[in-house]
């Protein structure tokens, strides 16, 4: 199963990069990180832990 790397901020609307620091709960509602600790890094929708998304694996080049 794969993350679905949700590219803006569930509160603020600003932009996520699918590398970049985000933070989500365990239903995937995506914060940036001011958001989330605004939040105390508690998700506002379900009441869950909110952790730092994972980075995507770098896909070799193929050649």
């Amino acid at each position: 199963m794969t993350l679905e790397m949700r590219t803006e901020c569930e509160r603020c609307h600003a932009p996520l990069a699918k590398d970049g620091e985000a933070y989500i709960c365990i239903y995937e509602c995506t914060f940036c990180a001011d958001c989330a600790d605004g939040m105390d890094h508690i998700c506002p929708n379900c009441g869950g832990e909110l952790v730092r998304r994972p980075r995507p694996a770098c896909k070799p080049d193929a050649s």
